[in-house]
């Protein structure tokens, strides 16, 4: 019996096809790698951070602060006089009135940003993902916005012919570029232009230099909010805010004023700066602040990126301000 056990099977011969073979199922095959660990579940954030909790909760206090003055008042007048109550009533209805349209004024001025924005960001994928369908989407947003530019009615006109060709995104994009936007680039490069030679030559005579600072303020702001309304946004009160915050990160983004730029390479390397009297000096440090400002703005502003056209420098725009400046040095010294 043991050696019966112990003893070596011998070889056999069989065919697959026999009735009495049956096949074992094969073996599952282990994973090469281990199972991925599910990644834990994000703690989820207050619907309201503690900023807004304050801003929301202050706001309600203000506005019952308002409608228990308000109803005071009114009460009051119809207390002296029936018709003095009218004339409060009407007054208020008034003010309210007034506040509803300021409310939309510049909720819609905030959209049309936030339109802007939204265009430039969609033309930037079609461009770079070539596509037809997102390109032919945004010309057509930009040709809603410059609908309410009269001079931009011929170049809508030939536009409009072209989107029925077989025209590929980008390409579409960069004829939409040069179509639309050539003539707006070139009054946004001339009211830089015009910014920046006012500053430097109103900072160059003005006796104080609180009034250059708020000089220069006002001429920044009011520049970006005509290059918005150039390209399309019509930015109110808050609006503006965001606007000029956009440019200040636009201008950290990039670098500010860089050192790599033509104009300020001629300055310091021709050492301008040094010839020129202080009043001078500060006259076109400030013109050049005032036109790298307004380049922010038309890069922020500009509904399409630079592609078919060149993006304006800043010697494009303040080129003129070197050139008066030495002849007012030259003519100084001459008097001298």
């Amino acid at each position: 019996m043991s050696d019966e056990r112990t003893s070596p099977r011998r070889p056999q011969v069989f065919r697959l096809d026999e009735a009495a073979i049956t096949m074992a199922p094969p073996e599952p095959a282990e994973p090469a790698f281990p199972p991925p660990v599910p990644a834990p579940e994000p703690r989820r954030a207050w619907g309201m951070s503690l900023a807004g909790l304050f801003w929301s909760a202050l706001g309600g206090v203000l506005s019952l602060m308002a409608y228990v003055g308000l109803s005071q008042l009114i009460g009051d007048l119809f207390a002296r006089a029936e018709w003095l109550g009218y004339v409060g009533l009407a007054f208020t209805a008034t003010l309210l009135a007034a506040l509803v349209a300021i409310l939309a004024r510049e909720i819609a001025g905030l959209a049309r940003l936030t339109r802007l924005d939204d265009i430039r960001a969609r033309a930037e994928k079609a461009l770079a993902e070539d596509d037809r369908t997102l390109a032919e989407s945004v010309v057509r947003d930009v040709l809603r916005l410059s609908a309410e530019t009269p001079s931009l009615a011929r170049a809508r006109t030939d536009l409009e012919g072209h989107m029925s060709g077989i025209i590929d995104g980008a390409d579409l994009m960069h004829l939409a570029e040069r179509t639309l936007l050539a003539g707006l680039d070139s009054r946004a490069r001339q009211m830089v232009s015009d910014a920046a030679r006012n500053v430097s030559v109103v900072t160059a005579v003005s006796p104080r230099a609180v009034m250059d600072l708020a000089f220069v303020l006002y001429s920044a702001v009011t520049l970006m909010r005509r290059l918005a309304r150039l390209y399309g946004g019509r930015p109110g009160t808050l609006g503006t805010v965001r606007l000029v915050r956009h440019v200040l990160g636009h201008l950290a983004v990039t670098g500010g004023m860089a050192a790599g730029d033509t104009l300020v390479q001629q300055i310091v390397g021709q050492g301008l700066a040094a010839r020129l009297s202080a009043r001078l000096g500060e006259g076109v440090v400030n013109g050049l602040l005032t036109a790298r400002l307004g380049l922010a703005a038309i890069a922020v502003t500009r509904p399409l990126p630079f592609t078919a056209l060149p993006a304006p420098r800043l010697a494009d725009v303040a080129s003129g301000l070197l050139r008066k400046a030495e002849e007012e040095e030259a003519a100084a010294s001459r008097r001298q």
